[in-house]
């Protein structure tokens, strides 16, 4: 095989093996590399050098590096024949540098074989409570929702255009809220102990969920099984509306259940972020993740996954 369309034959033996670098390496990048563990070489790209001991215990190699300074990227190259990215736009601003500048140091050298990118379930934007599979064309409102769909654009770009190296498959999750008993803020249950709001029933929102477990193991699948260029739902199989869902949380730990109030109270007594949450309301269609994927969720609803927290 011509070494162009080998992006190992012209690396020395050492560097040979199946070699994964986690671009984001927060709570769900260190579930991956736990499960990865041993089983290929697992390279962690971090801008905290505090974080090193933190990811050589979970079993990743460290690699200093940050997505806002472009040329500290530039000894990724080559590197990585399996690339995770997790790691989240700038907090302003119209698109995603930092995934842009990622796709052009990696470009500098062989590209790795797959990619698989964390996006979020916001891209699609408001869809009024209907069932949304991939093929609904995203629609974000939302300025950090833009971003990501600015990413997005970027890797399916770098997918199509890495054609002299060989195929380049990009797998974008598109991920809704992730919880889990042992995740900072990964329960509802400080929430609820503060007795936060949710909205009337009238007034409410469809939300979609998926265990931090699951989204690790979802990322390795499709980093091995995902199709080019292909977009997954990423949730469980929970049908709720939030207050539903608060409800249920507050049953489970024993705790009252959340004030109601409408959405015109909530508008004047909310914070936009928190707001925000509650102005777009979807029920995704996890069809094409167990499907293609093959995935089989270890907590393929809320009840099961909340019982631990």
């Amino acid at each position: 095989m011509p070494s162009n369309q080998n992006p190992l034959g012209t690396l020395p033996a050492r560097f040979r093996r199946e070699r994964l670098l986690v671009v984001g390496c927060g709570d769900v990048g260190l579930r991956v590399v736990r499960q990865l563990a041993g089983r290929l070489r697992v390279l962690a790209l971090t801008s905290s050098p505090d974080r090193t001991p933190l990811l050589r215990q979970a079993g990743a190699v460290p690699l200093i590096g940050n997505l806002d300074q472009p040329d500290s990227l530039r000894r990724l190259a080559g590197l990585a024949t399996r690339v995770l990215h997790l790691a989240p736009p700038p907090g302003v601003g119209a698109g995603d540098p930092r995934t842009r500048a990622l796709t052009r140091a990696l470009r500098l050298r062989s590209s790795a074989s797959s990619w698989v990118y964390g996006s979020t379930s916001g891209v699609y934007g408001d869809c009024q409570g209907q069932w949304v599979n991939e093929t609904r064309a995203a629609s974000a409102t939302t300025a950090r929702a833009q971003r990501r769909t600015d990413a997005e654009a970027a890797l399916r770009f770098h997918g199509r255009s890495v054609v002299t190296q060989g195929p380049v498959r990009v797998s974008i999750l598109r991920i809704p809220g992730i919880y889990a008993p042992d995740r900072a803020g990964g329960t509802p249950r400080e929430r609820l102990a503060r007795g936060a709001p949710v909205l009337v029933a009238a007034d409410d929102v469809f939300t979609n969920h998926i265990h931090a477990d699951d989204l690790a193991r979802a990322c390795v699948a499709a980093l091995w099984r995902g199709k080019p260029q292909r977009v997954y739902n990423v949730n469980d199989s929970s049908v709720l509306k939030m207050g539903d869902y608060f409800d249920l949380a507050a049953d489970l730990y024993g705790l009252p259940r959340p004030p109601r109030i409408t959405r015109a109270e909530a508008t004047a007594q909310l914070p936009p972020m928190q707001l925000s949450f509650m102005s777009e309301s979807r029920r995704m269609d996890n069809t094409r993740m167990r499907r293609e994927l093959r995935l089989r969720l270890r907590h393929p609803t809320v009840a099961t996954g909340l019982l631990g927290g």
